[in-house]
């Protein structure tokens, strides 16, 4: 068979991203501390760009978005805003696309999900080196204590609240938090935080969430059984310990030489940093990129932080000056792309702006009763919540909720600490919180004293659909495995096995 050319007309449709609709996007998912270091990227290789450095607000429209930025929430900024940087559906994750919010509930409050805007770096390690570094490196203290959390099974509540304990907690793994401020600010119970602590505590490295150095040791003491009330008096006098003053401590632990000597070395054998062995990153000033106070008739006023919005200006008379110098087309080539990719940049700026703001005003909206009431109030919200009430893609909403902050009357939170997965009530009330119904199920667990109080899992079905949680028994299941409990089977073997 013969072969030849032929020229062929198709028409078709495809979905095509343009340069700029692909630097907006970016741009939407960017932390403002990386948001600055790309505008001052786009400084140094623009000419035609300026960074406005005056005292006046910025012109145009970004100050009509500060402007409106001082609305309350339910006056939500014009719907169409932000549809422009909406990607396509391919472009949603698995588990955002399913549920809008990650399957686990680290992954809901921030700190441990992953983090798709940082996928962007083309993915290729820096020669063999860096493989075997990206294999070997420690992962930090929180990503560890944050794992820990999603098989701990704590209420929607006490999950929250040891969220705000991770981050409070510092390198050598000490709380550096006031539990009873924490409390007040949050609006629960002081019992509630101190249970929630204490559950912190049991998580690996031992020693972690102390408060101050006695404890961290007491703590390590107690996992290794030695904790009694000779080495409860050591630990209540290390100043003694410190001038070495050996008479008064057996004097006060009650104990002789040889004893002194042993306890002595146990308290030596400890770690008094136990967070120290885990990788530590620089530390970062948090800057809030939305404030939210509270106004007249229990109205929440939402408003940009204008310290986080990068301030650039298009110098339109140099650019005169130099397109009308121009001769060659290479060079008129290049001021015109500068122009172009100037202007682009403002408007995404702006835009940026204007949907961060939308987001946000409809997250605190969904969340009053968490501002007005506490964590207790927190309700089930997915992405796709948001997305609908305001008019985006479920993909938009979640690149505007990945490293933004929101600074309330109650501290300063990521966006995404608002978004929480929810089960069906089977009597068509309020949904459930997907954490607490796995801490139902574990709670129910736990009862278990003998082989005859053992549940199957659809003996936990019919117990969860008659509490008004309507569960499927593979979801059950899923749960169970998720926090590592073993089948009905082998729960009731090892009580056998344990009598």
């Amino acid at each position: 068979m013969a072969l030849s050319h032929r020229l062929e007309l198709r028409q078709g449709q495809g979905l095509v991203i343009t340069p700029q609709l692909q630097q907006a996007i970016k741009l939407l998912q960017l932390s403002n501390i990386e948001l600055d270091a790309f505008v001052e990227a786009e400084l140094e290789r623009n000419p035609l760009l300026q960074r406005d450095e005056g005292d006046h607000e910025p012109a145009g429209e970004v100050e009509a978005v500060r402007d409106a930025s001082l609305t309350q929430v339910d006056a939500v900024a014009d719907t169409t805003a932000g549809r422009e940087m909406d990607a396509p559906t391919d472009d949603v994750s698995p588990g955002e696309r399913a549920t809008g919010d990650g399957a686990d509930p680290a992954a809901e409050h921030a700190g441990g999900q992953i983090d798709w805007s940082r996928a962007g770096g083309g993915g290729a390690f820096d020669g063999d080196d860096g493989y075997e570094r990206a294999l070997t490196d420690t992962p930090t203290l929180a990503a560890h204590l944050r794992a820990q959390l999603v098989q701990a099974a704590l209420s929607p509540a006490r999950h929250a609240i040891a969220e705000i304990l991770i981050d409070a907690v510092d390198e050598g793994g000490y709380l550096r938090l006031d539990i009873g401020e924490l409390a007040e600010r949050l609006g629960c119970p002081l019992a509630t935080v101190e249970a929630t602590l204490a559950t912190l505590q049991g998580f690996e490295p031992v020693g972690v969430f102390a408060r101050d150095v006695r404890e961290c040791l007491a703590l390590q003491l107690k996992d290794l059984n030695r904790y009694d009330p000779a080495m409860a008096a050591l630990l209540d006098h290390l100043e003694l310990l410190a001038k070495r003053d050996l008479t008064s401590l057996r004097r006060i632990c009650g104990v002789d030489d040889e004893d002194l000597r042993d306890m002595i070395a146990e308290v030596r054998a400890l770690n008094p940093r136990p967070g120290a062995a885990y990788h530590s990153e620089p530390a970062e000033t948090l800057v809030p990129d939305v404030m939210v106070r509270e106004g007249l008739g229990g109205m929440w006023h939402v408003e940009l932080n204008t310290d986080t919005l990068p301030r650039v200006l298009v110098d339109q008379r140099y650019h005169a000056r130099v397109a009308k110098g121009a001769r060659s087309d290479q060079e008129k080539t290049f001021v015109a792309d500068c122009m172009a990719s100037a202007n682009w940049l403002v408007k995404s700026l702006d835009q940026r702006a204007k949907t961060i703001l939308k987001v946000a005003s409809e997250i605190v909206r969904q969340q009053d009763g968490f501002l007005a009431f506490g964590v207790e109030h927190l309700r089930p919200l997915n992405l796709k919540t948001v997305a609908d009430a305001i008019g985006m893609h479920e993909s938009t909403v979640s690149r505007v909720t990945s490293n933004k902050y929101i600074a309330t009357p109650r501290g300063v939170f990521e966006l995404k600490f608002f978004f929480t997965s929810a089960i069906q009530s089977s009597e068509g009330g309020e949904a459930h919180s997907a954490a607490s119904v796995r801490h139902k199920i574990k709670g129910l667990v736990d009862a278990e004293k003998c082989e005859a109080d053992v549940h199957s899992d659809d003996r936990i079905v019919e117990i969860l659909k008659a509490a008004g949680v309507d569960i499927a028994r593979r979801t059950v299941a899923k749960y169970r495995e998720a926090m590592r409990i073993p089948s009905s089977v082998e729960r009731r073997r090892l009580m056998k096995e344990a009598v």
